[in-house]
């Protein structure tokens, strides 16, 4: 359904275009625009624990340098909730020019944003800047040739820390992580955390804020806890007792 509607979109977008160019073609593109979209079910959004995406943090060998990189690499994938996408386009000028206090990312739709980093971040990235190489479009996360990471890349290096972090915490044998899981950890504990939604949509780097609401629907324990501060109603059930009228009318029937 959702690749059905990924193409509807397509049509009714140059349809609208086409509207404005050939106006005698409007009876038969008002009746396009007509086709509403499929609905679809919308699984719960998935997302680790602090305790799971600590045990991922701390999973990579530091004694090795594609280990060094991949601790980093995602402790600023869950620092900023990066798309992966944008993790491995960003560059060394992306985080000096912020005087590593915070990293510029380029989204989707050549949209821009800067995420603030935590000092443990933006410490990790510094120590880190030593180790490739000076020159301002220099890849921040690259392979062993040197080169941005690919997509797939990113997604093995994280299952490979997740699967090493699986043996003390062994919670996450039954997971599937993936770069977008730890995405969906941000918002999460950005939300546990007390931070406003409207904030968190611009961390994400998301459109609408209706796109980020998925994350309060997901929350269980947040739920709970709106529903332990709720006290239930202490109003007193009172036991009808039929008057003598009525009894003796039921007794006549």
């Amino acid at each position: 359904m959702r690749s059905r509607n990924a193409r509807l979109a397509a049509i009714r977008a140059f349809l609208n275009y086409a509207a404005t160019e050939e106006p005698a073609a409007l009876p038969v593109i008002q009746q396009v625009l007509a086709i509403p979209m499929k609905r679809f079910d919308r699984p719960l959004v998935g997302f680790l624990s602090r305790v799971e995406m600590e045990a991922i943090l701390q999973a990579p060998d530091s004694h090795t340098w594609s280990g060094q990189r991949d601790r980093i690499l995602l402790t600023t994938l869950y620092n900023t909730g990066a798309r992966v996408s944008e993790i491995i386009t960003v560059r060394r000028m992306d985080l000096e020019r912020e005087h590593g206090r915070a990293l510029h990312l380029h989204g989707k739709g050549r949209k821009e944003r800067v995420v603030p980093l935590w000092k443990r971040t933006s410490r990790l990235l510094r120590d880190w800047l030593p180790r490739i190489g000076p020159e301002p479009q220099q890849p921040l996360f690259p392979n062993r040739y040197n080169q941005p990471m690919t997509r797939s890349g990113v997604a093995s290096r994280l299952r490979e820390a997740a699967h090493a972090a699986a043996v003390s915490c062994h919670s996450l044998n039954d997971k599937c992580v993936s770069p977008h899981t730890v995405r969906h950890t941000t918002a999460m504990h950005l939300l546990q955390a007390g931070v406003d939604i409207t904030v968190i949509a611009l961390w994400l780097g998301h459109e609408s804020v209706v796109t980020t609401h998925q994350y309060l629907e997901a929350d269980l324990k947040m739920k709970e806890h709106a529903l332990a501060a709720l006290q239930p109603p202490t109003v007193a059930t009172v036991r009808f007792k039929p008057s003598k009228g009525l009894l003796a009318f039921l007794d006549g029937l």
